[in-house]
């Protein structure tokens, strides 16, 4: 794989954890700034709202880039945001700051991931994206909680100098080592903006919007349903999150793979292994063993679709790479917002905690139906032997 890729994943690295290190930081934000932990919360919703408004008019705004000029000046606007947050001296402005990192967070995935995808042989597409993403995974593994820990014992403003230090090396590697596309033609906008209407794309960005509220309809809850029904103490929550990551990488990997192989069966198996996998948590979630075993299967097979939604996206929308990818990533964080809600109803309307579990198995089982008609559609648009989710 080339050095760029590593790169790239550096990036995503970054991003990743500057998005998730702020929930274990909650507590000394609000003592810090004299808000509520609920208000503090907010700070998370602001990231998801800013990366799904500013996917779509980041990807306006360097569409006449080519892919390397428009990953540093997103690298540099991530940058700026970084270290904003570490500055705020109130909550509005910490806020502000917040979105203004989140601008970047769409388009820089979306232009990566066609930029990965080019760095390779056709055969080694999803590979390419899956390491990329493998930044994503470890901010989860590593990144969040090293933060957490060096927030909480330096002051919370900390892990956002050094996340911010990590972004100004991955926009030095992108500016050496990142192909410059000379024979890149630059995107026309309004061109892209004719290739949304393909209903296949609009399938593929639902089964995105789809995959992503089954896993955080039950991702976004772990943490209760792991202390009331299993009955795991804090710190026995904090290393099953850490197999969660765990497993999320593996998946990430596995996936990749699998999708450079087909990339329609790695989909169909992801879906069908989350309903399961889901289903059989409101069984196993009494017991800790079984729980942990659960879940971490879960791990593996979700985000095992993750590289193959990518190159899905990208395989009917490509007259529109640039635009279609960072839309998937809006799709994504719409989904992250959907599932949540799902799972937070299902405990409102006093059905418990164990029922956000197959609501969280229905969720993976429309993405499934998605990916069924985005196959049909594949094979009445697309020739058999080109088509990579032709069965």
């Amino acid at each position: 794989m080339p050095l760029a890729l590593l790169v790239l994943a550096l990036s995503a690295f970054a991003i990743g954890t500057t998005e998730f290190v702020i929930m274990g930081l909650l507590p000394d934000v609000a003592r810090n700034l004299d808000i509520s932990i609920p208000a503090a919360g907010w700070l998370i919703s602001g990231y998801a709202l800013g990366v799904a408004i500013g996917a779509p008019l980041m990807a306006a705004a360097t569409a006449r880039l080519r892919r390397k000029t428009a990953l540093l000046v997103l690298m540099a606007i991530f940058i700026a945001g970084n270290i904003l947050c570490a500055l705020a001296a109130n909550y509005g402005f910490l806020m502000v700051a917040r979105i203004v990192t989140a601008l970047c967070h769409g388009a820089f995935f979306g232009i990566g991931s066609v930029a990965a995808a080019g760095l390779v042989p056709p055969n080694r597409k999803a590979s390419a994206v899956a390491l990329m993403f493998t930044g994503l995974t470890l901010a989860n593994v590593l990144g969040v909680p090293l933060g957490t820990a060096l927030g909480q014992a330096a002051g919370w403003r900390t892990p956002f100098w050094a996340v911010a230090v990590i972004g100004v090396l991955a926009f030095v590697g992108l500016a050496r080592v990142m192909p410059a596309g000379h024979d890149e033609s630059p995107p026309q906008l309004l061109a892209e903006l004719r290739a949304l209407k393909n209903w296949g794309v609009a399938m593929a960005l639902l089964t995105t919007m789809f995959f992503s509220a089954a896993m955080f309809a039950l991702f976004t809850y772990i943490a209760p349903i792991l202390e009331q029904i299993t009955g795991l103490a804090p710190h026995g929550v904090t290393w099953t999150l850490f197999l969660i990551g765990v497993g999320l990488t593996l998946g990430n990997f596995i996936g990749g793979r699998s999708a450079d192989r087909h990339l329609g069966n790695t989909l169909i198996g992801a879906f069908i292994g989350m309903a399961l996998t889901a289903l059989a948590l409101f069984w196993s979630s009494r017991a800790w063993l079984p729980a942990e075993l659960t879940l971490l299967l879960w791990a593996i097979v979700t985000f095992a679709a993750v590289p193959a939604l990518q190159i899905n996206v990208m395989t009917f929308g490509s007259n529109a790479p640039n635009l279609i990818s960072t839309l998937n990533i809006g799709a994504f964080n719409l989904g992250n917002a959907l599932g949540a809600w799902v799972g937070g109803s299902v405990i409102d309307h006093h059905l418990g905690l164990r029922a956000v579990t197959p609501a969280a198995a229905l969720l993976a089982v429309i993405a499934l139906c998605t990916t069924l008609q985005s196959l049909r559609l594949a094979r009445r648009a697309l020739p058999q032997a080109a088509s990579p989710l032709a069965p």
